[in-house]
């Protein structure tokens, strides 16, 4: 843990005592702050009372006597309308801030050259966290991954000269941190994204652009408008990345960009830097620019190009995306359950042939209709859960498919139909394009359901 010593001996209210807000609360109180603490559900509150947390009802609270409200990233601060406590806050003149602004204000105060990698984007974050944080292990490196990729900031080990932190950053997270200071930000792209949190892509993107202004070191993806527009304000201190289709690109021609094509990654001046051709981890065209991305941190770092190449080789990837469970003679079987929107699908859908699509589940706005240039490569697909008859409508005509209600049914068509297929390589891919909640919890137990019916198979 990293207890915060820059609120020692003053009072702070902090609102979410989720996951991240109890060890956030711990890190105050281990750091000698004086911590009132509140949420609005029973379960948080039992939690931190089962810690020793103090707590209390932060609106019946003497709000003068704060100096700072830590808030979860869960909790709104502008849109739709600022949560209750961020108004107390704001009326009292208190400043408002996140778990990641106390990790660099801590960081500040105890090894201000301490290696910090801050990522964020649309897409790709946790992905591209996860193999700057593998490419660094694997040369040796002391490595703290956490953040929006599931591990709270503080419950990492303290910064120091020595250790790297690697921190995926969501837009909310960097919301909550003005001082926000990376040795070296990745900002991968920007689409458009919880526009209901931000009000418009604008300001989406004005939160993103944080991220990348204050770091030492910007590496920015440059394939959206609004990306490129930021990278054009950065100027000095900046790598851009691209990830051409067709024709040479005039980033390429005029040697401004670290580039990604065919699975070879390529410095500024066309020098090859690494291949990740047959790296079953980094398939795809989003993973191109993921694996460029970390190889510039991973050089920026002072890894060796012979250590980069060992560990793209060996990334084992991530649960749930594009995730290999298994063969069953000439099939491959693919966990994507956290493609839970169309967008996230096609990565996976530009990345296979001869697809057996085992989709649906709760859908999302405009379904599946986004994916019809990608039907060509699929052969057949298996439904599931409510969007059956919507995603049915879409396929009709242009995609053979077979309702099969559960992903057990699915499970074992798919695997029939590519078995029985006589294509060289036949991929049976879990990539719903749907939330998962009218059958199962979350896309991590729809994906752990999957890979365990695999598994299963004869």
């Amino acid at each position: 843990m990293t207890p915060v010593t820059t609120f020692a001996g003053r009072k702070v209210a902090l609102f979410g005592l989720g996951g991240s807000g109890l060890v956030t609360a711990r890190a105050l109180r281990d750091g000698g702050a004086d911590v009132l603490a509140w949420d609005d559900g029973a379960e948080g509150l039992a939690r931190a009372a089962a810690e020793g947390i103090p707590t209390g009802d932060l609106r019946e609270a003497d709000w003068s006597s704060f100096e700072a409200l830590v808030l979860s990233p869960g909790v709104p601060l502008t849109h739709p309308e600022p949560h209750w406590s961020v108004r107390l806050a704001q009326g009292a003149g208190v400043e408002i801030v996140g778990d990641i602004e106390l990790f660099c204000r801590e960081r500040r105060a105890r090894a201000p050259g301490a290696p910090f990698v801050a990522i964020t984007g649309t897409n790709g974050k946790s992905t591209t966290t996860a193999l700057i944080a593998h490419l660094l292990r694997a040369a040796g490196r002391d490595v703290q991954m956490g953040g929006n990729i599931g591990v709270a900031i503080l419950s990492l080990e303290p910064p120091s000269e020595s250790r790297v932190h690697v921190v995926e950053m969501s837009s909310f997270q960097i919301d909550l941190c003005p001082s926000l200071d990376p040795s070296v930000g990745v900002l991968l792209n920007i689409t458009p994204d919880h526009l209901d949190r931000h009000g418009t892509l604008e300001q989406y993107a004005a939160i993103k652009e944080r991220l990348v202004r204050g770091a030492g070191l910007a590496v920015v993806g440059v394939d959206d408008g609004p990306s490129r527009a930021i990278a054009d304000r950065r100027g000095a201190g900046l790598v851009r990345i691209r990830v051409p289709h067709g024709p040479l690109a005039a980033s390429e021609a005029t040697g401004e960009a670290v580039s990604a094509r065919d699975g070879v990654i390529r410095d500024a001046d066309g020098t090859p830097l690494a291949d990740i051709t047959g790296i079953g981890s980094l398939r795809g065209a989003h993973n191109g620019q993921n694996a460029a991305v970390a190889v510039v941190v991973a050089r920026a770092l002072g890894i060796e190009s012979e250590d980069i190449r060992a560990g793209l080789a060996s990334f084992p990837g991530l649960p749930h995306r594009m995730e290999e469970v298994g063969r069953r003679g000439p099939v491959l079987f693919v966990n994507d359950s956290k493609a839970t929107n169309a967008d996230s699908t096609e990565k996976a859908l530009t990345a296979f042939r001869d697809i057996h699509w085992i989709l649906g589940g709760k859908a999302k706005d405009g379904g599946i209709f986004p994916l019809v240039p990608y039907f060509e490569r699929v052969a057949h697909a298996y439904l599931i859960g409510a969007a059956s008859d919507a995603f049915a409508a879409t396929l009709d005509g242009a995609v053979p498919y077979t309702r099969c209600e559960t992903l057990d049914v699915a499970v074992e068509k798919a695997a029939a139909g590519a078995a029985a297929s006589g294509a060289p390589e036949p991929v049976v891919l879990l990539s719903p394009a749907c939330a998962s909640y009218d059958q199962f919890r979350n896309f991590e137990v729809r994906g752990d359901r999957f890979r365990d019916l695999v598994r299963a198979l004869p």
